[in-house]
């Protein structure tokens, strides 16, 4: 068994910075979770990067950077290339000791219908300036070949599920910009899909209301009262009783129903969104799971976490409850699939994203 040392990098799209994590794994069913780090960006990049996210609604080409987009392309290359420099010196880690580092980039358009997904980012020129090799583009094959290109992180779900012994079937929620969850039945491979809306709705509600980047803690949602009207509004949409595989963009859904609310009442049913549109995709499942584990930014917020565990009906755990991670387990994700990509496992399966047969991807760049 060869076991790696990998970096992983996720800039998810509530757009909060980067998260950095070290692993050690084999790139199959054992990994060892080591050290991990948030970069934010700063106020001047964030907006700039909502502003690529406007940009790139008009793209067509995967590979044209027009306008603003060009401008967050080199943000989100320098800042992930600072973030590891620094998250290197921080652990007393030389770049010898890192054998690969599977870069997300920032997602700014997925358009899977179109067979088209752009992540922002150069591969390439993160490999070159920090001398380490990095796979990176991981959604590109999948969605050439017809998948739907999310959810990725599966595979590392099902590890870290396998090495805990879990009682199975158990699920696995992320809850980033978009909320996606991995259904694992114990045998066979996982089925993932996005459920819906996740932290993406509340985060611009806030900002634009109150100029904070997100509802820290939930404290704005737990002084409001869900308007039952407003979160019918919302939950009439075809997506949430679309049979999977299927994925959504952080854009595709509309906060117009809570516009005249105040912003508590506002923060609380955008939440019960969320909530709801989770434990209705319990429908779509084999069988309900028996616990589903928290990740993401969602999990920060006890809110949320209440209303899942109001109606999910099964236990709900936070990701750090269980040993792992929360917060990285993103970007531990992206080291895990970088991995695999280096030893040409799959990265993604016809339960996960639709794609006719399971299928490896990522493009790997080295140092010159």
């Amino acid at each position: 068994m060869t076991w790696f040392r990998a970096i992983g990098l996720m800039s998810g799209t509530s757009m909060d910075g980067v998260d950095v994590a070290f692993i050690e794994t084999d790139g199959k069913g054992d990994v060892r979770q080591g050290p991990r780090a948030s970069f934010s960006y700063s106020d001047d990049e964030r907006r700039t990067l909502r502003a690529a996210l406007d940009e790139a609604v008009r793209l067509t080409d995967r590979t044209a950077r027009p306008g603003v987009l060009a401008q967050a392309h080199a943000i989100v290359t320098d800042r992930h290339r600072s973030a590891v420099v620094d998250f290197l010196k921080a652990n007393g880690l030389d770049k010898g000791h890192v054998d690969v580092v599977g870069f997300h980039g920032q997602t700014v358009l997925h358009r899977p219908e179109r067979h088209l997904t752009v992540q922002i980012g150069d591969g390439a020129a993160l490999a070159a300036s920090l001398g380490i090799p990095v796979v990176w583009d991981m959604r590109a094959a999948d969605v050439a070949a017809g998948g739907q290109g999310a959810p990725l992180v599966p595979a590392y779900h099902r590890a870290l599920a396998g090495a805990a012994h879990l009682e199975f079937p158990v699920a696995v929620l992320n809850v980033g910009g978009v909320a996606n969850i991995t259904f694992l039945p114990g045998d066979g491979d996982p089925i993932a899909f996005d459920t819906g809306p996740g932290n993406a709705l509340l985060d611009d509600l806030m900002l634009e209301r109150t100029g904070q980047a997100m509802d820290r803690d939930g404290k704005t949602a737990s002084a409001g009262k869900i308007n039952t009207q407003a979160l019918m509004q919302l939950l009439d949409n075809p997506y949430f009783k679309a049979p999977p595989p299927k994925s959504v963009d952080r854009n595709d859904f509309s906060r117009a129903a809570v516009a005249d609310l105040s912003t508590p009442d506002a923060a609380a049913t955008l939440v019960a969104f969320t909530a709801q549109t989770v434990a209705d995709s319990f429908a779509l499942l084999p069988q309900r799971p028996r616990r589903v584990i928290v990740s993401g930014g969602g999990a920060r917020n006890p809110v949320l976490l209440d209303m899942l565990q109001e109606r999910c009906g099964c236990e709900v755990a936070t990701a750090d409850d269980m040993g792992w991670s929360a917060d990285a387990m993103e970007a531990q994700a992206f080291a895990y699939l970088a991995v695999r990509s280096l030893n040409g496992l799959p990265l993604t399966f016809p339960g996960t994203t639709g794609v006719a047969t399971p299928l490896t991807g990522g493009v790997l760049s080295r140092p010159a």
